[in-house]
């Protein structure tokens, strides 16, 4: 079924990845496994409970990591997973969710092949998102990118994923985790919290939602009595059990549906996530949400780690590690994701001297 209707896909896929532009080489389906390179086999520890991997997806001992995945950020994926089980201290009682976009020209099997060709014992499932759930809610937004329906997807995972997995973290592709991600999963989500993230109260809430919401009273009674606090939705501990009891997709819904009326924000998909969470958010230490590193929403610049530890480096922003290393444009903080890339057709950099071993 795959190989004689996937020609197409697998174009596009290619065209997608390979850099330079001008250089783009064709793959045939049975040759896409070859894109990436196979990473090392990481086991568990000596303290990690043994699971079963036919019943893993129910398992209470299973962590459970949820990303999107698609043509244009399949190298930060793979970079992404590959960071994680290398500094997990349990990496094969990880179960990895990909949800991949009904639109795309690519099949969910070439995924299926990509994944498994570079880390063969790899846990996980691919989930098919029905872009028609969200698309007549979106609103523009200040960079195309962020308009993409498969951005939203991370609202709609207490619907996508089986019932019983009550706890996931959702992970932004672009992301590289220098931790063990079993510490960021073991973080208590005190009293009725749903969502835990880190947190920054010096943010102004102001600069994210529009004069028309501010002044409207119904509205702006909304954040009264809140902490001011802004968290990025790129790194999230989600309690899904939670979720589903809050119905909070919905209450997603209904403020993407105001904002389509009333256009009451201009970011994409985080001031929902504020309006329905801002003010109730279980506060994470910022190690591990190292965001920013893509430079800001409309230009693509270098900004340095911030001050203190680091667990996790994200380039959120317009500027992604793979197309500046590859343009030999890189930020200093680019050499930090180099050493988990296993694309095979990457271009030569010299490292500086720098690596993981400074953080």
């Amino acid at each position: 079924m795959f190989l004689s209707r996937s020609v197409l896909g697998v174009i596009l896929f290619a065209s997608l990845l390979l850099f330079p532009a001008n250089s783009i080489r064709l793959f045939k389906a049975g040759d896409v496994s070859g894109l990436f390179m196979e990473a090392p086999v990481y086991q568990n520890g000596p303290q990690c409970p043994v699971l079963s991997k036919q019943t893993l997806i129910c398992d209470p001992s299973t962590v459970h990591i949820a990303m999107t995945i698609d043509p244009e950020y399949l190298r930060g994926t793979i970079a992404s997973i590959h960071s994680i089980l290398k500094h997990g201290s349990c990496p094969q009682n990880v179960l990895f969710h990909f949800i991949a976009s009904d639109s795309s020209s690519v099949d969910a099997n070439l995924y299926d092949w990509v994944l498994k060709s570079s880390f063969p014992s790899l846990s996980f499932k691919v989930y098919v998102f029905q872009e028609k759930l969200v698309k007549n809610l979106i609103s523009s937004s200040i960079r195309q990118a962020l308009e993409s329906p498969l951005n939203y997807a991370r609202n709609y995972l207490a619907d996508i994923l089986e019932t019983c997995i009550e706890r996931v973290i959702y992970l932004d592709s672009d992301t590289i985790v220098v931790d063990d991600i079993q510490k960021l999963w073991s973080i208590n989500l005190t009293g009725s919290r749903v969502i835990g993230a880190p947190e920054y109260c010096n943010a102004n809430l102001g600069k994210y939602f529009t004069d028309d919401f501010w002044s409207n009273p119904e509205f702006a009674k909304h954040f009264q009595g809140m902490k001011a606090c802004y968290f990025n939705t790129g790194v999230m501990v989600m309690d899904l059990g939670r979720w589903r009891q809050g119905d909070y997709t919905r209450e997603i819904e209904r403020w993407m549906r105001i904002q389509k009326d009333k256009r009451i924000y201009e970011l994409g998909s985080l001031p929902p996530f504020l309006l329905a969470f801002g003010g109730d958010v279980e506060a994470i230490d910022h190690r591990w949400n190292q965001h920013g590193l893509g430079g800001d929403n409309l230009v693509n610049s270098c900004r340095p780690l911030h001050p203190g530890p680091v667990s996790l480096l994200h380039w959120s922003g317009k500027g992604k590690p793979w197309v500046r290393l590859d343009a030999n444009r890189p930020c200093s903080v680019d050499f930090l994701w180099a050493p988990y890339d296993l694309y095979k057709f990457k271009q030569k950099q010299p490292l500086d001297g720098l690596g993981l071993d400074s953080l």
